[in-house]
This record gives structure tokens, sequence and C-alpha cells, in this order.
């Protein structure tokens, strides 16, 4: 009996009825469509149509995981040079090619924080890792079948008990010391859910969730030294989610109801992928090492070192400007910060005082707490 078999990643013998199952279905086909024209899609003739054919003919050939990471592996790239001014990756020298990481990331994007140094990790000749991603968007069996192709597995955070949430979390931790047995990496956000007040710190829940399994063998500390944690800090210059963030941000922060819409998760998925992220910068830590077993104190390690991590663009420090109306010391021209201003003030023409003021929030926070604010 496979016990991970609800929440593992797909694996290669899997790979050919799962894609059949996703050709078979209106909603992939249309998302697809949506993604790649969305201003044309509602004008396209028979569009669910060709764009089955259009993917049948993508998709024959694959019938492993491998190949199909290929897939993505051309995506990604179309993604860096269709929507990233530039892109850079540091630190991967730190790293034995021939080792397995517990990879923990702030996070500001659904799929392209992980994407993008997976990529980076392959180019470089690394072996791919493993990717961790919440329940709440696995909602969607065909958004978690895509997921899991791409060697994504599911941590069931919610039950209908504590009772299942616990057993959901074992599992979890489980899994991933399974994979690490397995010299297969892991990447993992630093806590649930995007950052989208700009502000990045590690959750000791997570940590004690990851800790779980072998909790009644080794002391904290012990374990995640065994893991190898490495620290991963991503930065872009936009964030196409930024408006939506700053009016979820106000609104529960006013202490207000935020009811997110049923296709909201895959709207910002889209949107992440396709609009402009002018540069792009990601930096890795080298492995991390622990003394305390006190979760508060390894989870304020792991934040320190991904806040120091942390590479500021111009529009970080146009914000603090708008925000605060204090010039801090920056290495960018006059005109690069003014034209940051102008972007900023553009996104934020449509926003309410409150929504504004968490917009700029979000960009200058993550410049704050690097300086140690």
């Amino acid at each position: 009996m496979d016990k991970f078999a609800a929440i593992r990643s797909y694996k290669d013998h899997e790979v050919s009825d799962v894609i059949n199952t996703l050709l078979g279905d209106d909603r992939v086909t249309s998302s697809f469509l949506q993604l790649i024209f969305p201003r044309a899609y509602a004008f396209i003739p028979f569009k669910n149509f060709l764009i089955r054919r259009f993917l049948s003919y993508k998709l024959r050939s694959i019938d492993n995981i491998e190949s199909y990471q290929k897939i993505f592996e051309n995506l990604v790239e179309k993604v860096i040079n269709q929507s990233i001014s530039s892109f850079t990756c540091n630190g991967l020298e730190q790293l034995d090619k021939n080792h397995r990481y517990l990879f923990i990331s702030n996070h500001r994007d659904i799929t392209l924080d992980s994407a993008l140094l997976n990529y980076a990790l392959y180019k470089a000749g690394h072996k791919t890792f493993n990717i961790a991603v919440g329940d709440n968007l696995m909602n969607t069996k065909w958004v978690a079948d895509l997921m899991r192709l791409n060697k994504s597995f599911i941590i069931q955070r919610s039950g209908a008990t504590k009772k299942d949430i616990y057993k959901g979390l074992s599992l979890a931790s489980e899994y991933i010391h399974e994979l690490i047995n397995k010299n297969e990496s892991v990447w993992i956000a630093q806590k649930q859910g995007r950052a989208k007040d700009g502000i990045d710190s590690t959750d000791p829940a997570l940590l004690k969730m990851i800790h779980l399994h072998k909790r009644k063998e080794f002391s904290i500390s012990e374990y995640f030294n065994e893991l190898k944690v490495v620290p991963v800090a991503v930065s872009y210059e936009y964030d196409p989610n930024d408006i939506n963030k700053a009016i979820e941000c106000a609104k529960t922060n006013q202490g207000k109801d935020y009811i997110k819409s049923s296709n909201e998760d895959i709207s910002s998925i889209a949107k992440g992928i396709t609009d402009k992220k002018g540069d792009v910068s990601i930096n890795v830590g080298s492995p991390l090492k622990f003394v305390s077993d006190d979760s508060d104190q390894i989870s304020n390690q792991i934040t320190e070192s991904i806040r120091n991590l942390y590479e500021p663009h111009s529009t970080n420090y146009a914000a603090y400007i708008k925000s605060k109306n204090e010039i801090l010391d920056h290495s960018f021209s006059e005109s690069k910060i003014n034209e940051s201003i102008n972007y900023l003030e553009s996104r934020a023409m449509q926003l309410t005082k409150h929504e504004k003021e968490e917009l700029y929030s979000q960009y200058y926070q993550c410049l704050v707490k690097k300086m140690g604010g």
C-alpha cells in the first residue's frame, strides 16, 4: 500500500494516464487558452477543440516526469524572455551537486518563486527539487494534477477535526523525510501563503511540522542540521499581483472579511506568469547550522538569513520615499528611482487611501526589515 498516494508527486508510470485525463477536461484547455490569449479568448472559435489538438501534439511524447519537466523548462525560459528584464540567481556555487537540501524560501509568487530557482539549479547542473504546496491550491483536481506532475506534493493543513489536521501534517512530515532519505531536495515557503504585506518571516509552526515525524529521535536542531537547510530570497522589481494583495491586506487590517473568488488563485498564477516583473533576483545562502533547540530561535535565524539575502530593487526604495517622504542610501540613478515612483503611482491610482498605503508598504517592508527595522 502506498501511504503517500494522496499527497505525493506522480511517478513515471502514472504520467500518461494523468495527461490523457487532463486533455479530456475542458477546464484545462480553457485555462490554457486564457493564459496564452487572455484578451482574444472570447472570440476564438472551436477553442477547446483547437487547444486540445495543440496540447495533444505537444504532449504526445511525454511519458515520464523528466520529459514533462522539460516542457516546464521551456515555459520558464519563455517567461524570463518575455516578462523579465533581467534574471539573476547567485550562490549556487556554495551547493554540492551530489547533495540534497531543504530550501526554505520567502514567498512572493504562487508558482514562479520555486519555478525560477528550480530552473536555475537545473541549468547549473543540479537535480530539480520537490515542491511543497498547500492544500488550498489543490482543491481543483486538474490544478493538483498539473502540479503533481511537476514534482509537487501536498501539505494537508485542513481537516474536519484537529485529529485530521494532525494526521495530514504528520504524513507531510514523513514524506519530506522520505524524500530527503532518497537524496531528493525539497523546496518549501517559510510560512503558509505568500507574504502579501511584504514582511518575510519564518513560521515556527512550519518547522515543528517538518520535525514532527522524527521529533522522538532527534532534537529539532539535530534534525534541521541533518536536513541541510538552505535559505533563499527572491525579489521582484514589479509584482504583477501587487494591487490584489494591497486590496486584501487593506480589508483584513481594517477587520473586514476578505472573501476569495473561486478562480482567484488561478488568476494570480496567470498574472504572475504573463505580466511584467522587471528585474528578478534570487540569492541562495549556504546551509545553516543550528545550535538552539528552540523553534522560535531557529525560525528567527532562518528569517534573518533570508532578509540578509534579499536584494532590493528601485521600487523598494521608491515605495519608501512615497510612504515616508524620506530618502535612503541606494545605488540607483535618480532617473531610475523616478521611473519607479511613476510606476507605483500608476498602480495606486485606482486604489483607496488604505489600499495605497498597503501597496507602498508591501514594497518597502522588505527593505525596512533587511535594515533591521
